[in-house]
């Protein structure tokens, strides 16, 4: 039999578009590795969101020719779509794909190496839809892909295009053949989540998706992966408030708290428009987590700067901040702006942010010792082998014991300890 080794960098948009790369091979006679084992065909789908996502990049192209040698390593993402130079010095990738041509890799790689007997397919049948995320219990379901915003700092514009919308009837029929094989849990997502439907002839919006997803049997959550400030409207906080299947949960990128960084940026809107936003969201939906992202070090940022940002941080008391250090992006505007922060000064910013959203972690989580909540639990934990692992409406981690099969069951817990990043909690 074939085999066939995955790596993913990355956003969820990239794990969503890795699992419909697997299922154009599986069906095909491929079995998947996720050992150590030489695989026949290695595929990587790149970042290129941060210098330390290129470099992860080419380390696993590496990886994977040592390896073995003789495979055929397919390259994908980000990374492949603006800087197939640097991929092609490599010397060792077989076939660099697009991202517009991911739905059709297979059929771009058998073509190159119809010839060779090892890798004829035992199908023809080049593409089957989504049907099942390896591993996992709740699925992705990306229904928006691009960029129109051009923040100064980032290259996805560049390498994702400008936004694209699914169609309606599309996503719903794909979350309804995820609930059908199974999945509790649908994420939806998207490079720019709250700009879906924009660019549809028939004017569909993100809420025109949820209310769609909501009457599907079966489907018990629907968690929306991230969204900018300024699409959170009054509906969508409405919605999340009445519904009882969205997640009362939103990811909301900040990078930064200071006003003239986020100028510089060109964020559209400014620290107090991002706190009032906050504030509104948490007086309408109690007990709702907000979760973010910050980038420390961008060209020109002072320690008043940065002491903006990690005082707003404070304010809003996200559950989770995924801290990033500013990188410097080749085709961005801000790779011309100078005045660089000495990589010194940005590690001990991160190190000193990070301090801070770990206490408001804590203080969030807190909120909710000895209460009883649904936990769809996801299988066993990596951090705590013994123990069963999954999360709660509002993404708290939660740990417990047990030795019944709960995989992909929604059950209640009562939340017993506060650990470092999740909490023990019992069955109830």
């Amino acid at each position: 039999m074939k085999t066939i080794k995955f790596y993913t960098l990355g956003c969820k948009v990239n794990q969503y578009d890795t699992q419909s790369i697997r299922e154009q091979f599986i069906p095909l006679g491929f079995k998947e590795l996720a050992s150590d084992e030489k695989a026949d065909v290695y595929v990587i789908n790149t970042c290129t969101v941060t210098h330390k996502a290129d470099s992860e990049s080419l380390r696993l192209i590496r990886k994977a020719k040592r390896e073995n040698p003789y495979a055929r390593i397919i390259v994908t993402g980000c990374l492949a779509e603006l800087d197939t130079g640097r991929i092609k010095e490599e010397g060792i990738v077989d076939l660099s794909v697009r991202n517009k041509d991911k739905g059709k890799i297979a059929k771009l790689f058998y073509s190159m190496f119809e010839k060779d007997k090892k890798l004829e397919p035992n199908s023809k049948n080049l593409y089957v839809g989504i049907s099942n995320f390896k591993g996992h219990t709740r699925a992705f379901l990306k229904i928006q892909d691009g960029c129109n915003n051009f923040c100064s700092y980032c290259k996805v514009p560049l390498v994702r295009g400008p936004s694209k919308s699914k169609p309606l009837d599309s996503v719903i029929k794909e979350a309804e053949k995820l609930a059908g094989a199974g999945f509790k849990e649908i994420v939806l997502t998207g490079i720019c989540l709250g700009a879906y439907g924009e660019d549809l002839k028939e004017k569909k919006g993100i809420l025109h998706v949820i209310e769609a997803l909501e009457n599907i049997g079966g489907l018990l959550r629907i968690r929306l992966s991230s969204i900018e400030a300024g699409d959170v409207t009054d509906g969508l906080i409405k919605k999340i408030a009445d519904s009882k299947k969205l997640c009362p949960h939103l990811h909301i990128p900040i990078q930064s708290g200071d006003d003239t960084i986020l100028k510089k940026m060109h964020r559209n809107y400014t620290g107090k428009v991002y706190l009032n936003l906050i504030k509104k969201i948490k007086n309408r939906i109690p007990g709702i987590a907000i979760t973010t992202d910050c980038l420390v070090g961008f060209p020109g940022e002072t320690d008043g700067n940065f002491k903006n940002t990690a005082d707003l941080i404070r304010k809003i008391a996200p559950l989770r901040v995924h801290i990033f250090p500013y990188s410097k992006r080749e085709g961005t505007s801000a790779a011309n702006l100078g005045s660089d922060v000495p990589s010194g000064t940005i590690k001990e910013r991160v190190k000193r942010l990070k301090e801070a959203a770990d206490k408001c972690s804590s203080e969030y989580r807190k909120k909710f010792l000895n209460k009883v909540m649904g936990v769809l639990i996801e299988g066993e934990s990596k951090a705590a082998p013994g123990f069963l692992e999954g999360h709660t409406d509002n993404y708290i981690r939660v740990i417990l014991e047990s030795g019944l099969n709960l995989k992909n069951k929604l059950i209640p817990v009562k939340l017993k300890k506060l650990e470092i990043s999740s909490f023990l909690a019992q069955l109830v």
